[in-house]
């Protein structure tokens, strides 16, 4: 399993709303198709993600297949974040700016309704501090079409207090939470293989390299 990827660089900047913006054909298609255990997921369930940079700002994109019933708000709101958003369905990246204290990471999660929230996290041994009351900024934008949906979005790096160099390596995960009761899934780029779904195991981290 490739555990890094490529981020590559757009000279240009865009608007998120922008889902199908030229610049994204710069960006690796990372396909992602496993549970957190490991285990082969439906192929209903895979999705890719792209991930560009530019002097200004981090642009995530998700493709998400769907042929399942959305688990998402009745009413989203689009202008804050949404604690509680992972018990819907939702797609989301960790990343840790500093890779010899990845313990110390951010966590960023879209909906596709266009909901989002944004944390900052501390995973230590034997606990988790999170601070909610993080703001990142962060500019989301996301489309439902049949049998799949886009989600994406674009953070500025002051909300990460610094701006990766060429060739930086971050460390951090991507992830999907996709269904309801006892089928809901949960899939990982790094499958942080516990015995129960979690997430926040910085110890599985994969690599993510910025180049130009």
């Amino acid at each position: 399993m490739n555990q890094r990827i490529k981020i590559s660089y757009s000279l240009e900047d865009f608007s998120i709303q922008d889902l199908t913006n030229p610049n994204w054909k710069k960006a690796d298609e990372v396909l992602i198709e496993k549970y957190w255990s490991g285990e082969a997921a439906p192929i209903g369930r895979h999705f890719k993600t792209r991930l560009l940079w530019s002097n200004v700002a981090l642009y995530v994109r998700f493709e998400a297949n769907q042929n399942e019933p959305l688990i998402v708000s009745e009413n989203p709101n689009l202008q804050s974040k949404t604690n509680g958003l992972w018990e819907k369905d939702v797609c989301e990246i960790f990343l840790a700016p500093d890779k010899d204290n990845f313990r110390r990471y951010f966590e960023f999660e879209i909906a596709p309704t266009g909901e989002w929230i944004d944390l900052q996290v501390h995973q230590m041994p034997d606990k988790r501090e999170t601070n909610f009351e993080y703001q990142s900024g962060m500019q989301t934008a996301a489309k439902i079409e049949k049998d799949k949906f886009w989600m994406a979005f674009k953070v500025e790096w002051a909300a990460f207090g610094k701006v990766p160099k060429a060739d930086e390596v971050w460390k951090g995960n991507i992830l999907r939470c996709v269904g309801a009761g006892e089928k809901r899934g949960y899939l990982a780029w790094q499958p942080t293989l516990t015995e129960k779904p979690n997430f926040h195991v910085p110890e599985k981290f994969g690599e993510f390299q910025f180049v130009k």
